[in-house]
């Protein structure tokens, strides 16, 4: 790339999971990147790699607060994305989609920059229509658990649209169905990182309902490679835009493949299915086909086996973290039974 083709790029949530492999991109690319994150679900570990690199800056920011900066395109990334996460404080989840793709969109008409919004497959609900393609309108609960996730998202998507409408700002909606890969939160409750976490333990692995709920699982690289070029598209195609693997797997068939490859001995038990979850999930990728050329490349077997050996040299930190935890929360509680020297 020349000099003069490199942006100045600003990915909101970019120590997250999709957004440290983004910045990770996007500085392999040439371009400078400015990674956002408050930290709340994203992690120092993940973006560790990129801090000593010339052309990445961190900022440590709450997008439901205005942003002043300058550059020359946007990924809104920040936002939980897992039901763990999103669900232990929905008021603030709602406000990260809905304010903070205001503040976005007013930086980005400020700047007259394009800007991609991370949507979900989740705007689909549990959904009716089978495969989901992009004119499917969705069936979603607004006032269940998921809400704060499912109706903030299409709140986004609205304001995007709007922001396009009435001051012809040049938008992406990208609608992201499941994706795994290295840099996934290990606690965070989705079913990929779950199944290996207990499956690399030898714990049982927890399937939720019989285990013929399906979902369609895209590797990370595979995620980001279909980024770079929905926002590299003319200005008249701003989606919304169906991104995932359009191959269907079983619930209880992902936990027999990790197991597999994990070389586990873990059982398999079943649970109560959570409340809203979809039966079923698979995109209609047919648009991204032809307006993106683009299709997922990585197979779920090879995704996995990438995944779990990222998992592997992750596991020995995660105990160590554990086992030290007892110590400062016994530090802790001494220092809140200790007497105050100011009164």
């Amino acid at each position: 790339m020349k000099e003069t083709d490199s942006k100045r790029i600003l990915v909101t949530g970019g120590a997250g999971f999709l957004g440290s492999h983004l910045c990770g991109y996007l500085l392999a690319q040439g371009h400078d990147v400015l990674c956002v994150d408050n930290f709340h679900t994203g992690s120092k570990r993940n973006i560790a790699h990129l801090l000593t690199h010339p052309r990445f800056e961190l900022l440590r920011h709450d997008v439901t607060f205005p942003l002043y900066v300058e550059v020359d395109e946007i990924y809104n990334l920040a936002c939980p994305a897992s039901p763990v996460h999103y669900q232990n404080d929905p008021v603030q989840t709602t406000k990260t989609s809905v304010h903070g793709a205001i503040n976005m969109l007013g930086l980005a008409k400020r700047l007259r920059a394009k800007i991609l919004q991370a949507s979900t497959s989740e705007v689909y609900g549990d959904p009716q229509v089978h495969p989901q393609t992009e004119h499917y309108w969705g069936h979603v609960n607004p006032i269940g658990l998921r809400s704060c996730y499912d109706e903030g998202k299409r709140c986004a998507e609205t304001l995007f649209m709007d922001y396009r409408r009435q001051h012809g700002l040049r938008v992406k909606i990208a609608r992201i169905f499941n994706t795994y890969g290295p840099h996934m939160h290990p606690n965070d409750g989705r079913v990929v990182s779950n199944f290996i976490m207990q499956a690399l333990a030898n714990a049982p692995i927890t399937i939720y309902g019989d285990g013929s709920q399906t979902r369609s699982f895209c590797y990370v690289d595979d995620m980001i490679a279909a980024f770079d070029r929905l926002m590299s598209t003319p200005d008249g195609v701003c989606g919304p835009i169906n991104l995932g693997n359009p191959v269907e797997h079983t619930m209880l068939e992902l936990a027999e493949r990790i197991i597999d490859l994990c070389g586990s001995r873990s059982a398999i038990v079943f649970q109560p299915l959570p409340s809203d979850d979809p039966s079923r999930r698979r995109p209609d990728i047919a648009l991204a086909r032809s307006l993106l050329e683009w299709e997922p490349a990585t197979g779920l077997t090879e995704g996995l086996k990438r995944t779990i050996a990222w998992f592997r040299q992750l596991r020995p930190a995660l105990v160590e973290e554990e086992m030290a935890l007892p110590q400062r929360q016994s530090r802790r509680e001494r220092t809140l039974r200790a007497p105050s020297l100011s009164k």
